[in-house]
């Protein structure tokens, strides 16, 4: 059993700080921004055109912003649309914290789109590459998320449970490296080995991940507490499972749509 003491500022200078939640972000981009390039070198050959690598820079800062926007409204229209009705000023309060994966998603493959259309590229490629280093940025951030002490797992008395001094004193599920375990390591590894196949498809990637994203998540999220002011819906799953249900759901269809394409 281990009490969590860790310490979420790395280190503080007057009004200025490093978070380990930020340095998670930063290095999820510049690891997941150096790693697309190196796969994209290896299978440009199969688009149409020579891909221009500098395409690939100006996407970071599509998805940069894809994220930023996305993550925030969809925690708030996900997670707590009742609030920010109530107080919309505070939905621009971003270092408050409140982000979701699954509206940054939305938000990145929206992104993705219009970056797509606008330089002539296939869509399908660049969600594949995003879709191949995206589980970097996902580890980096539920490692982060352990270190800050969020989004706690349940009760629970596993010889490896964490006591979590900020939330109380129960030994609880460290469901936050669950999730750094299957939604980043062991989702890095499925996708690579799927994009690095002799007979990869182009689109391959994009629906393996919403399809094994969708799994993983439902999974941790049995571990998982749900949020305290949703609970869960209807009594039966949380609000994280239901939308990694519809995720997986569209990958399905989106299977279906590419093979037939």
């Amino acid at each position: 059993m281990f009490t969590h003491n860790l310490d979420p500022v790395i280190f503080s200078l007057g009004f200025i700080s490093l978070r380990w939640y930020s340095l998670a972000y930063v290095l999820g981009i510049l690891i997941g921004w150096w790693y697309g390039k190196k796969l994209i070198s290896n299978k440009s050959q199969l688009l149409k055109e020579k891909f221009n690598l500098k395409h690939f820079d100006d996407l970071i800062t599509y998805l940069v912003i894809s994220i930023i926007i996305g993550g925030r409204l969809g925690y708030v229209a996900f997670y707590n649309i009742q609030y920010y009705l109530s107080n919309p000023i505070d939905i621009l309060k971003i270092w408050e914290g409140g982000m979701s994966f699954h509206g940054a998603l939305i938000g990145i493959i929206l992104g993705t789109y219009i970056f797509s259309i606008r330089r002539k590229i296939e869509t399908l490629f660049l969600l594949d590459i995003v879709a191949c280093v995206s589980p970097i940025g996902i580890f980096f951030g539920r490692i982060a998320n352990f270190i800050n002490g969020e989004l706690v797992g349940k009760v629970s008395s596993v010889p490896w449970s964490v006591i979590f001094p900020s939330i109380d004193l129960t030994p609880r599920h460290p469901s936050q490296l669950y999730e750094a375990a299957l939604e980043g390591l062991l989702l890095f590894l499925v996708l690579n080995i799927i994009f690095f196949k002799k007979k990869y498809e182009i689109g391959s990637c994009s629906y393996f991940f919403l399809i094994y994203y969708g799994v993983f998540r439902i999974i941790s999220e049995l571990f998982r507490e749900p949020d305290v002011q949703l609970g869960y819906i209807f009594n039966i799953a949380s609000m994280g499972s239901i939308l990694s249900f519809v995720m997986f759901l569209s990958g399905i269809a989106m299977f279906y749509i590419v093979k037939k394409r």
